[in-house]
């Protein structure tokens, strides 16, 4: 797959639009949980996500080589930082609104051979994650992100965010034991998931 996207890149940087498209077509699923995932909200993370593929193809002259991948998430997440940024400017939606869309997720995949309970549960635990996440400082939930969510090594992270690995190391360490505090506070994580007075 290595040598068959760097031929993908090669030709959209010759203009070759349709391999850009090719490129398009085997990230977008990753942007958009990771913009999801830093913004909360998916008409934003959609728009960022466009943004990002956007900025991506106007500025495929300048990537020199190395992991495509890293380079398209490293834009994705300064799109979802600029909006971020816009967002505390100007905020343009009551945190009081509770939104209910049920197909807005990225991790709501139906799993067959689950019961109509246990998806409801798994349905309010990703709720529940995804809130904590929200209440984490942006430098932090984009190292939780990325690890735990997206699954990256360290220092594919550095890369993306421009750190150095004692940094991702220690802003992770630090957004896991928070994101762990919030949701053993027991206000955003379902009852099924708290363990209750065994001190854990």
């Amino acid at each position: 797959m290595a040598d068959e996207e760097r031929r993908l890149v090669g030709l959209a940087q010759r203009g070759d639009v349709e391999s850009f498209n090719t490129l398009v077509r085997a990230y977008e699923g990753r942007v958009y949980n990771l913009c999801y995932r830093m913004l909360g909200d998916p008409d934003g993370a959609a728009d960022a996500a466009q943004d990002s593929f956007l900025s991506a193809f106007r500025n495929l002259r300048s990537f020199r080589g190395g992991s495509f991948r890293s380079w398209m998430l490293r834009i994705a997440t300064n799109t979802c930082y600029d909006q971020l940024r816009l967002r505390k400017r100007r905020p343009a939606v009551s945190l009081d609104i509770e939104t209910d869309d049920e197909d807005s997720s990225p991790l709501q995949i139906a799993d067959m051979s689950e019961s109509p309970g246990d998806f409801v549960l798994r349905r309010e635990l990703a709720a529940a994650i995804q809130r904590g996440l929200d209440d984490l400082p942006d430098e932090q939930r984009v190292m939780v992100v990325l690890s735990d969510i997206e699954g990256l090594a360290y220092d594919e992270i550095a890369q993306i965010t421009n750190t150095n690995l004692g940094t991702v190391k220690s802003r992770l360490s630090r957004g896991r034991a928070r994101l762990r505090d919030i949701l053993k506070a027991g206000e955003l994580l379902p009852s099924r998931y708290r363990h209750e007075g065994d001190g854990s």
